[in-house]
């Protein structure tokens, strides 16, 4: 019995000591990850493969959300909703701690569709005799050109004129080598109705020149398309002392209003001064085709053309009139409502969008 005991002890001594000196081996990381990636429009496919991979983790950025897919056979789809350039991560994973991975930028393009904007109207000449052509945008790619930025929210008292909309910078978009800015009737942050207002203050501005501007107008009570310039030294003279020139302003509305467009200057003398006249269309609106808005300006005048047919013009060599004689910036904006069109009414439309083909500044 005692020598029994003994050699229970013994082996279960063996057994004790085998167990404590068993090795659990390291897992063995993927290699050879191979990944291919198929995209149509917004909507991605992403195919992995890797040797020793029990799983695949793929990782889609998009814009401020990340997404996370786990798969066994290496395969995951997603869409993403806008044009622009993504990063995709693929992670082969033995387990959850060990993994080898891959990134890749991918240049992702959205079909869009269709533009509303209309299909004809007047086309403006590219050269100019005397004149080079020193900036452009055509907008026909799928991001804004870095040379635009934007006028965010409702401005001192309605951006000084009762306006009713909240600039936002999403009420835009290029589309079929437009770009298109929206007025919208919808409520965002205590305002009936949203829009957009594009400029190139602090990046670009020009003293002279030819500005010719591409575009077809919204219409419909209460709209109020602008395309214009102010000085650049508004933030330390403030308006009118600043100067402006309105390229072309429509106060929407039926009949009259929807085919008629002012071309104004407005200037600081003993208060606020301004000068300026109109272009009717003799039938239809400005919404109906595309048409081509300008000024020629040079020391001694500014001109207002319609499709290349002078309307105005205005003698800026007066002293009163120095604000003239400095650089501009460009802004192309749809307000909604204000001292000067009104209100909408019932008999107002939206969501309305003012197309924009190109804008062209000769020197």
């Amino acid at each position: 019995m005692k020598n029994l005991l003994s050699f229970l002890a013994l082996m279960l001594l063996i057994s004790a000591s085998c167990v404590k000196d068993e090795v659990v081996p390291n897992p063995v990381d993927p290699s050879n990850l191979q990944v291919d990636i198929s995209h149509t429009s917004g909507d991605v496919t992403v195919n992995a493969t890797a040797d020793n991979a029990n799983f695949y983790t793929i990782v889609f950025y998009d814009l401020t959300d990340t997404v996370w897919v786990e798969t066994q056979t290496g395969t995951a789809n997603y869409t993403f909703a806008q044009s622009g350039t993504y990063k995709i991560t693929v992670r082969a994973n033995t387990t959850h701690l060990d993994f080898i991975e891959s990134s890749e930028n991918v240049v992702i393009f959205v079909d869009q569709t269709p533009s509303g904007a209309p299909s004809s109207g007047y086309v403006s000449s590219s050269t100019y005799p005397g004149y080079t052509l020193v900036w452009s945008d055509e907008f026909n790619g799928t991001t804004l050109s870095p040379d635009w930025t934007f006028d965010i929210g409702t401005g001192s008292s309605g951006w000084g004129n009762n306006e009713l909309q909240y600039y936002t910078d999403q009420n835009y978009s290029l589309n079929s080598g437009y770009l298109e800015i929206h007025a919208k009737s919808e409520t965002f942050n205590s305002q009936e109705y949203t829009s957009t207002r594009l400029k190139t203050q602090g990046l670009k501005s020009w003293k002279y020149g030819r500005v010719d501007v591409r575009a077809a107008l919204p219409y419909s009570k209460g709209i109020w398309p602008a395309i214009w310039m102010l000085g650049d030294n508004i933030t330390s003279t403030g308006w009118p002392s600043c100067g402006e020139i309105d390229i072309m302003e429509l106060i929407g509305g039926e009949g009259f209003n929807d085919r008629t467009v002012y071309g104004t200057a407005h200037w600081e003398q003993a208060g606020h001064a301004q000068y300026g006249n109109d272009y009717s269309l003799a039938a239809g609106k400005f919404a109906d085709e595309f048409h081509v808005f300008s000024i020629i300006w040079d020391a001694n005048s500014i001109k207002w053309l319609v499709d290349d047919v002078q309307y105005s013009q205005i003698d800026i060599t007066p002293a009163e009139l120095s604000e003239f004689q400095e650089n501009f910036f460009l802004i192309l904006n749809v307000a909604v409502g204000g001292n000067w069109p009104g209100s909408p009414d019932a008999t107002s439309v939206f969501p309305q969008t003012m197309y924009v083909d190109y804008v062209r500044v000769f020197q």
